[in-house]
């Protein structure tokens, strides 16, 4: 992106959006289908934390900016089935090896992702990682937009199991998988007093 589009992009609580990111992610089919279906929410949670919060928090404070995640990611949230689906866009510094996407990365934003699916079937919508298990199925290059699926597959009480995955978005025939993971989410008996930082429902 050139100096005179960062110039001109809205900057809000000291985060840059990239017009251009945003502009390719409003054009995708499948984000104009989600905002067609009544089923689906659409929120930005890591635009939504607090303020004071964000410089403490990995992937709303110190992994965002050009070159990192130079837009929020977009969440859309099917409460009903539990199900979520999520695209966020990964620059070129976000690398273990030169243009691909590191694996710690992916693994951070998995667990993200399918612990924010799993709150949506938790009595109180907040719950920690117990377990966490992925397979790494095909690199992920840099620059790139990328979908992520997550759908709970069992509720017991206090514990949430998701199955989820992130896919690349051809322009034309399948999307590849890249990373799949199960995860265990358990709340916690004093999670009632904690403060909710985003409405992880949302």
């Amino acid at each position: 992106m050139s100096a005179a589009a960062v110039a001109e992009a809205p900057v809000v609580d000291d985060f840059v959006y990239d017009p251009q990111i945003d502009a390719a992610i409003d054009a995708l089919p499948l984000v104009l289908s989600l905002r067609s279906d009544p089923r689906f929410t659409e929120s930005r949670p890591h635009a939504a934390a607090p303020d004071h919060l964000k410089k403490q928090m990995l992937t709303a404070g110190v992994l965002t900016g050009p070159g990192r995640l130079a837009v929020p990611p977009i969440v859309w949230t099917d409460s009903e089935a539990n199900e979520m689906v999520s695209i966020v866009h990964l620059g070129r510094n976000l690398c273990g090896h030169p243009g691909i996407i590191h694996g710690g990365l992916l693994a951070t934003l998995l667990d993200e992702g399918l612990c924010r699916c799993a709150f949506l079937a938790l009595p109180s919508n907040v719950g920690v990682t117990a377990n966490l298990n992925l397979n790494y199925r095909s690199p992920a290059f840099a620059d790139r937009l990328y979908v992520m699926r997550a759908s709970v597959t069992k509720v017991d009480g206090r514990k949430a199991w998701v199955k989820g995955h992130f896919e690349t978005i051809p322009e034309e025939g399948e999307p590849t998988t890249v990373v799949e993971g199960e995860i265990l989410v358990v709340e916690p008996k004093w999670a009632k007093s904690l403060p909710k930082v985003v409405d992880a429902t949302a």
